[in-house]
């Protein structure tokens, strides 16, 4: 007979562990967190220089949650005893959250599809099949980047493939992408002393536009990239369209692009490129399982369920209501109890202990007190 899960979690990285944590103070029995390498694999692939950019406090004491705590009564800061973690610190505060709660995290299985039954969902994976009434999918981003945003991105490099900015060879590289990821991949680039050209469609750089985080380069990369400007290494670009690369037979690469005038531009980089272009994300892998706005953003429910397959949930950073972006750890995390509390409400659980989570600001279900308010 097959063995029948109340759930499972696909992912075991921050949104999987998070909601994992979630669901056993619930009091779930039969669920588990499948996950294809280790406990919080994408933050561990890093490179090496790269640093969550939301500051972690230990202000527990006083009502306010560490910005990268992912689990009541928990602060990465204390934990890792820096502000700042790098992925594979941040990686470690995950496989510690997992050990005190004894979390049913399985390794090593890659989940290659999930299909409706009659009952749930059957989940197919390297070690076989696996059933369960609801699935949560927390795969995330950064294991899914986006290499074929351009053409001749074949003679690039994605950000998320470099395990350090200090070994790139090379005197002079351009940087494609001016959002956090491309700035990040700037000022290291700068550090070690190379020439960077960061191109972006983006006009402006370093002016401040929205207060949405989502939006905005973040104080401390802007910081940063203040302090490494006044080398003269970083150049910036913007209105900028890349149309395609190519490499230059006399070494090197050609980056093509056009302005907001439509005048036509080249931009060579001695160095391969980088491509900081985003990620495609994991969702393709249930893309029949789900709907899509018109800008791409996947359409939830008021409990992030899908609207065409009931039963089967979304967490992480590919979480959007409308305008609203849930891409930083602080803001999905508020998502987690919502699901859990939809999951335990049709399994007839006493989801009234889900309840300290609205106190403690873990529980966003009113999406209308979400705007921008930043008057100074």
């Amino acid at each position: 007979m097959k063995k029948r899960w109340d759930c499972l979690i696909i992912g075991a990285g921050a949104a999987g562990i998070g909601i994992g944590t979630v669901l056993k103070e619930l009091g779930l029995q039969h669920y588990a967190i499948l996950e294809r390498h280790s406990i919080g694999a994408s933050f561990g692939m890093w490179p090496d220089e790269m640093r969550l950019i939301t500051p972690s406090f230990t202000s527990n004491a006083y009502g306010m949650l560490d910005l990268n705590a992912v689990a009541l009564n928990t602060s990465p800061a204390y934990t890792l005893n820096t502000e700042h973690p790098t992925g594979q610190e941040y990686a470690k505060y995950l496989q510690a959250l997992s050990d005190y709660h004894e979390l049913p995290v399985h390794c090593g299985i890659e989940v290659t599809e999930v299909q409706q039954e009659a009952d749930g969902f059957c989940v197919t994976t390297s070690t076989g099949d696996w059933h369960a009434r609801f699935v949560i999918w927390a795969a995330g981003e950064f294991q899914y980047p986006r290499l074929d945003a351009i053409p001749g991105s074949e003679y690039a490099i994605h950000n998320s493939q470099v395990t350090s900015w200090a070994a790139l060879e090379g005197e002079q590289v351009v940087v494609i992408g001016g959002y956090e990821s491309g700035t990040d991949a700037a000022i290291h680039l700068s550090r070690s002393g190379k020439k960077v050209t960061m191109l972006d469609r983006r006009s402006r750089l370093l002016d401040k536009g929205s207060s949405d985080p989502s939006m905005e380069l973040s104080p401390y990369t802007k910081d940063r990239l203040r302090q490494e400007i006044q080398y003269g290494r970083i150049s910036f670009i913007g209105g900028c369209e890349v149309q395609w690369i190519e490499p230059e037979p006399n070494g090197g690469y050609n980056i093509y692009c056009e302005d907001d005038h439509g005048k036509q531009h080249v931009i060579h980089s001695e160095a391969t490129p980088i491509l900081a272009t985003g990620f495609s994300g994991s969702l393709h892998l249930i893309e029949h399982l789900i709907q899509r706005s018109g800008n791409g953003a996947v359409k939830l429910g008021p409990a992030d369920e899908s609207l065409i397959t009931p039963g089967l949930f979304v967490s992480g950073p590919s979480v959007m209501h409308d305008q609203l972006m849930f891409c930083f750890i602080y803001k999905f995390r508020q998502r987690f109890a919502v699901i859990a509390h939809r999951i335990g409400t049709l399994l007839q659980y006493d989801v009234s202990r889900l309840e300290h989570y609205r106190r403690e600001g873990m529980f966003l279900d009113d999406l209308s007190c979400c705007q921008e308010n930043c008057t100074c």
